[in-house]
């Protein structure tokens, strides 16, 4: 079983989207379901996952939508995926080797420092692609 499923894939595609939004407007979600390429139905679904958790806010009326809740600098990758997966988890129980429950736990301190990072941060990924489109010989 993967640590993350397609619903924190999307969910957290959605949110960058948000995040990249640079309009003070909400998005409706129209937008963000065409700009992510996410099923609708299913967006609105982990949308509403996300304002239970605190990290969206939804605006009714016609020009209506969806909005952060924070500053994208507040919003970890890891309050996303925990909204919308439950405690992430890489093993459930302690193994009977000494050496593998040394593994998992520095892979579980891995895990955690990589989804700390803030929705801001993913920047610096949309950096290294540009970077990976422009590379040149």
């Amino acid at each position: 079983m993967p640590l993350i499923s397609t619903k924190g894939v999307y969910g957290l595609t959605a949110m960058y989207e948000l995040s990249k939004h640079e309009d003070e407007s909400p998005m409706q979600i129209k937008e963000i379901s065409s700009n992510a390429n996410i099923p609708q139905n299913y967006l609105e679904q982990l949308l509403g996952k996300l304002r239970r958790a605190e990290l969206v806010k939804s605006i009714r009326g016609a020009k209506g939508g969806y909005v952060l809740a924070k500053k994208p600098e507040d919003i970890s990758v890891k309050d996303i995926l925990v909204a919308l997966e439950g405690d992430l988890k890489i093993i459930d129980s302690k193994a009977d080797n000494p050496i593998l429950n040394i593994f998992f736990d520095d892979a579980k301190k891995s895990t955690k420092e990589l989804f700390d990072i803030s929705l801001a941060k993913l920047d610096e990924y949309q950096d290294r692609y540009n970077e990976f489109l422009h590379y040149s010989i």
